[in-house]
């Protein structure tokens, strides 16, 4: 078994680029072993906070607390040791590389239970594909790919940042599937997600950001039964 995921807490964090304040103050807590969808219109700040929680954007303010422990001024290489991963919008697997080495080079870094084996066993699909290049694969098994690089870290805290973009709906399906594989072992899942029905479908809790805060959140069952608030939040029935 992989090791047991760990509570996320952000607090007051301010975050941007050049100079331009993305995140104004965002507070949210994930308890260990949460799935946890991050929704909101386009442009609201939701990749900012990913990328901010990876260490990837600075913090100007505020705190990220990963299992007690804060990583606010972690660099990035230090937090995924600390038990953070992330699946980048977009995929960024290595084009030229061959699935089994784009998942040699991430199982070099490897630290927790996750094996290239395991990998496999999880998604067989790359296991068939395992001579193919990065550019020879389907955008689902690209994503998939993705994803198995992150276990490869040995994630306690896992964050997927619109892991459907342009997948077909069967293989949006799978990829979920396999996100709720990953909670099913314990891992504290933050995902950013578009496809509201994808979202649903994994998620234990729902928050909504708005102008670079969380401005509600809610279960699942809460949230889709109020159609006026999703209206109003989202710009969706």
């Amino acid at each position: 078994m992989s090791a047991a995921g760990a509570d996320l807490r952000i607090h007051g964090v301010e975050a941007g680029y050049g100079g331009s304040t993305v995140l104004t103050g965002v507070d949210l807590h994930l308890a260990a072993g949460e799935t946890v969808a991050l929704l909101g219109r386009n442009g609201v700040g939701k990749t900012t906070l990913m990328s901010t929680i990876m260490g990837f954007v600075r913090t100007l303010e505020g705190s990220i607390h990963v299992g007690g422990e804060d990583v606010t001024s972690l660099p990035t290489h230090a937090r995924a040791r600390v038990g953070v991963a992330i699946v980048p919008q977009g995929r960024r697997v290595f084009a030229p590389l061959t699935v089994h080495n784009n998942l040699r080079i991430a199982e070099s870094k490897r630290s927790g239970d996750w094996t290239l084996e395991r990998v496999y066993e999880l998604m067989p699909r790359l296991r068939e594909r395992r001579g193919n290049r990065g550019d020879q694969l389907s955008g689902g098994e690209q994503q998939m790919l993705a994803i198995g690089r992150a276990l490869l870290l040995g994630p306690r805290v896992l964050l997927l940042d619109e892991p459907s973009d342009g997948l077909a709906p069967a293989i949006v399906e799978q990829v979920m599937g396999i996100v709720r594989e990953l909670a099913g072992e314990g891992i504290t899942v933050l995902i950013v997600e578009q496809d509201l029905r994808a979202a649903f479908s994994v998620a234990d809790r729902i928050s909504v950001m708005e102008k670079g805060r969380i401005v509600h959140e809610s279960t699942v069952h809460e949230f889709r039964s109020d159609a006026d608030r999703a209206r109003r939040l989202l710009g969706v029935a």
